[in-house]
């Protein structure tokens, strides 16, 4: 089984390269604006034509945008003769020889998956929230960025190649040449050399003033000796609850109480660096639109919002890798993070804390080791349910950080609900799927109607327009 992994660098490119990735990120853009415009022209006559094409797939994006740039509408010159008589020279698109093609077809591939995604969702083929259609890229406000498929050439050699020419530190594409960068390449040439790893695609992107390429490649599987033990089908033990806070930001301990791991004192990189971002962007909102002072202003506070980023990114990468090396079974609890982003009090700490990532990262690199992570019920109650005696306390505040039970059970918060995480998978077929607390949510049975709303179809008891006197009533005599 083969996984799929990106290795990231910051180019650093001469005074004469510097020109070249923006050069391909506008073709890019350039590109998908022209692909979005003709689909919405092509919805536009349909309306009058039924049988008109609308070109929706990423292949058909791709074979209207080859041949829109060859056409006269994308370029043409006229040439006059001494004797005054006109001609019209097709040109296409004059500038299309300066970049490399494949940018204007993985930019009308990405096009096709956000009509996919708007329509998929309306005609019942995917699940989930409808996004909203897509819409053209600006300069000024849309991220630089373009990607590149690699490709053999007919001798076997590729088109992306990392560390050519016996630059160790340097990535060469096709269309912008060899770029040299900034990280050592050592992990990814020596990946590279003995088969393990084979590059798929790079894509550029220009961040907090700089450009950062992205190295996606099929790589194999972690060596054997850093997989996890297989585990005999009867054993049902060894899990390890994480629970995830704002005061620690997690504690993981097994079912049988101990405490395997606590984290109290996480980065919060966005609190500690919030006064420095109120004063950049305080600067910022002085200075006139358009001008000099702004772009630098500007500059400056995306560079401090990438480094926050970062430092947030690798405290999640340091946890998560300490955790899959030493545990193979985790239970982590399903989190409503979009829920509870709107309490306007919590909001700033939880996004902060990016519950969402965490998971992301634990579970993906759980299973390159050949371990498992479950995710306990929503409505799981872990932290009122008691670890000893399974007696819920469906009063308990959150601000009571110690839980106390009538067996005499007392304990660190979290932690209780670390064990208790610990033993949902042998619990989930003794307990319901939803918390009994009925405050906890789910459709609400008891909630008082509004006077006069008339969002809902009339039922008995409800205020109708006769009973609440706004009625429109004809005139007399009309």
């Amino acid at each position: 089984m083969s996984r799929h992994t990106a290795f990231r660098y910051c180019l650093d490119p001469t005074d004469e390269q510097r020109t070249v990735p923006a050069r391909h990120a506008g073709a890019a853009r350039f590109a998908y604006n022209q692909c979005l415009a003709m689909v919405k022209t092509a919805l536009t006559q349909r309306r009058t034509d039924p049988e008109h094409p609308v070109p929706w797939t990423r292949f058909d994006l791709i074979n209207a945008f080859n041949t829109w740039k060859k056409s006269e509408a994308a370029g043409r010159t006229f040439t006059v003769d001494p004797t005054g008589v006109a001609t019209v020279e097709v040109t296409g698109l004059a500038w299309r020889d300066q970049v490399c093609q494949q940018v204007f077809e993985e930019a009308a591939t990405d096009l096709g998956r956000g009509l996919a995604g708007w329509s998929d969702p309306r005609s019942g083929k995917r699940r989930g929230r409808a996004i909203g259609f897509p819409r053209f890229k600006k300069k000024t406000t849309s991220t630089a960025s373009f990607r590149l498929r690699n490709k053999h050439a007919r001798t076997g050699r590729s088109a992306i190649r990392v560390g050519d020419d016996d630059t160790p530190r340097s990535v060469t594409l096709p269309g912008l040449g060899q770029l040299r960068v900034r990280e050592d390449t050592r992990r990814l040439r020596r990946m590279l050399t003995t088969g393990r790893a084979k590059i798929l695609s790079a894509t550029v992107t220009a961040r907090a003033g700089r450009w950062w390429v992205s190295v996606s490649v099929e790589a194999a599987d972690l060596h054997p000796a850093h997989h996890h033990p297989a585990r005999s089908p009867d054993d049902h033990g060894g899990w390890v609850g994480i629970d995830r806070g704002l005061s620690a930001f997690l504690v993981a301990a097994t079912s049988k109480g101990p405490e395997v791991a606590r984290v109290d004192n996480p980065p919060k990189p966005l609190a500690r660096g919030l006064a420095r971002q109120r004063r950049l962007a305080k600067a910022l909102s002085r200075k006139d639109n358009g001008s000099h002072n702004r772009r630098e202003a500007a500059a400056r506070l995306a560079r401090h919002h990438h480094r926050v980023a970062n430092r947030r990114r690798h405290f999640l990468h340091q946890i998560t890798n300490q955790l899959v090396k030493t545990h193979d079974r985790l239970v982590v609890e399903d989190l409503h993070v979009a829920g509870m982003l709107r309490n306007r009090r919590l909001a700033r700490a939880i996004t902060d804390a990016c519950w969402a990532d965490f998971g992301r990262l634990l579970d993906y690199k759980q299973r390159w080791r050949g371990g498992t992570v479950v995710t306990a019920d929503r409505w799981f109650p872990s932290s009122k349910r008691c670890s000893a005696c399974g007696t819920l306390n469906p009063a308990l505040p959150l601000s009571d950080r110690v839980f106390g039970c009538g067996c005499g059970y007392h304990a660190d918060r979290d932690l209780n609900a670390a064990v208790n995480l610990a033993a949902w998978p042998t619990l989930r077929r003794q307990d319901p799927p939803r918390s009994p607390d009925l405050r906890a949510g789910g459709r609400a049975t008891n909630a008082r109607r509004r006077e006069g709303t008339d969002r809902h179809p009339m039922g008995t008891g409800a205020t109708g327009p006769d009973d609440a006197g706004t009625k429109a009533h004809t005139p007399v005599g009309v």
